[in-house]
């Protein structure tokens, strides 16, 4: 399924399942997301060798095999599909060029998306809502220009939009 390292065109919907298919390459992309930039690819073993373990400490053979996978297996995939970049002679990981497509399925990451469109659903309502009771005539809406709210509840709108954009 994977294609390049320096891939650009959109990840077909098989392709992210694929790749978030596998829980330790999910984890990587979970824990970058968490740490938000950089981070080191020992620090990904051993959380990932923590969830896996049911004992404390990590016993070292356990930690040694995530570490090999890692290398050997699942960071080589995400690079070729171009969600990570992988620095080996610093063993560090960032988000690549497709790092925030894979990330919108993990778990918690679309939650963000409705509660935006929900809002600009409840500020569309109200608008609408001040424009029908003002041409009916209600004594405390009525002096409520319509053009006015209407160009308040848009100017809502795009400000919310636009700060998601850039967000």
């Amino acid at each position: 399924m994977s294609v390049q390292t320096d891939r650009t065109e959109p990840l077909a919907e098989s392709e992210v399942f694929h790749i978030l298919g596998n829980d330790r390459r999910r984890a990587i992309v979970q824990l970058l997301a968490e740490e938000g930039g950089q981070i080191d690819v020992s620090d990904v073993a051993s959380e990932i060798a923590a969830t896996e373990s049911d004992t404390t400490p990590v016993p070292n053979n356990l930690y040694k095999s995530v570490y090999v996978s890692l290398q050997q297996t699942h960071l080589p995939q995400l690079e070729e599909d171009a969600v990570i970049e992988y620095d080996s002679d610093a063993k560090t990981i960032q988000s690549g060029h497709h790092f925030e497509e894979v990330l919108q399925y993990v778990d918690g990451h679309t939650a963000d998306h409705s509660q935006v469109l929900q809002l600009h659903l409840g500020l569309c309502i109200l608008g609408l809502a001040v424009i029908a009771l003002a041409g009916l005539g209600l004594p405390v809406v009525s002096s409520v220009d319509p053009v006015l709210s209407s160009v308040l509840v848009f100017l809502a709108v795009a400000a919310s939009s636009l700060y998601r954009l850039l967000g």
